[in-house]
């Protein structure tokens, strides 16, 4: 790719409604390709903004912000003159500087989520498989309260309830992403809070599981062993080619974003088996139905 097919790739980007965080990525994709069209190394782009080659790595990872000062340099390392096309990609990193609606609650979220609230948000599609607990864009506020008083004090909890709470807004949108969530059996029968908030919860899971954009199957006792022993994890999917499937794994203090190809085969590979072994979604929502009528 020429530097000039990476300018007119980079105009032609539908940025409507892009969160920050993709933004990011996008502008980081694009100095990439703009670095590679010239045959210029990190190396040498690190050491024309002061820095080094591993900033360079985290600009085009989109895993930082970016200094006006620095993108201007680069855009004339990398060839860049005519003004329009400056303004251009100029404008594109102002949007990717702004902070998203996430940043009220920044005293709650390690930094390591907050990427990953800015991922879902714009994603097009997620895929998650949940072993222990209701997925959080899927929780009743009764349930999440319960969920996130296992973990902090009672002053945190009703402004962690409205973050979830904001979160699941997403798939309210015209445009939002669709929802494609596995869960394992046990999750039906932990009664989270007591018996009362667990059924709540399962009479919401069946309902919301008629909506056109949210699949939900039940992977029952009775399939035995499966692919997702090692714990609950989320694929996400992106309109934009520029950013790539990422495959989410949350742990107690941090979180693992894998978007090399292998992983993201294996990660495809063990949904598609699950899926296959859970229940079908018409049959999950008898299972749903069958368990929220246990709890009374």
């Amino acid at each position: 790719m020429t530097a000039e097919e990476a300018r007119i790739d980079l105009v032609t980007t539908p940025l409507e409604q892009r969160g920050p965080t993709a933004l990011r990525i996008m502008v980081g994709g694009q100095l990439r390709k703009l670095r590679e069209a010239r045959n210029i190394t990190p190396q040498v782009a690190g050491e024309h903004i002061r820095g080094s080659h591993a900033k360079i790595s985290r600009l085009e990872l989109g895993r930082t912000g970016y200094k006006i000062r620095d993108v201007n340099d680069l855009l004339t390392l990398y060839g860049v003159t005519d003004p329009a096309q400056r303004e251009s990609f100029l404008n594109l990193v102002a949007m990717a500087n702004e902070q998203g609606w996430w940043h009220g609650y920044s005293d709650l979220l390690p930094s390591w989520f907050e990427n990953y609230l800015g991922l879902e948000g714009d994603a097009k599609s997620i895929r998650t498989y949940e072993g222990q607990l209701v997925p959080g864009l899927l929780q009743t506020d009764a349930y999440a309260r319960a969920v996130v008083s296992l973990a902090h004090g009672e002053r945190e909890v009703d402004r962690r309830v409205e973050l979830r709470r904001r979160r699941q807004q997403i798939l309210d949108l015209h445009n939002g992403p669709t929802l494609w969530a596995v869960l394992d059996e046990s999750v039906l029968h932990r009664p989270v809070g007591s018996r009362d908030i667990l059924r709540e919860q399962l009479i919401y899971l069946e309902q919301m599981s008629h909506r056109t954009n949210i699949t939900i199957q039940i992977l029952p006792y009775r399939a035995g062993g499966h692919a997702a022993v090692g714990g609950s994890f989320s694929i996400l999917r992106f309109n934009e080619q520029e950013i790539p499937d990422v495959v989410y794994l949350e742990q107690m203090a941090s979180a693992l974003y894998l978007d090399r190809p292998d992983d993201l085969e294996l990660y495809r590979e063990v949904m598609d088996r699950l899926s296959i072994q859970a229940d079908p979604p018409g049959h999950s929502q008898e299972l749903l139905r069958a368990a929220a009528a246990e709890l009374g």
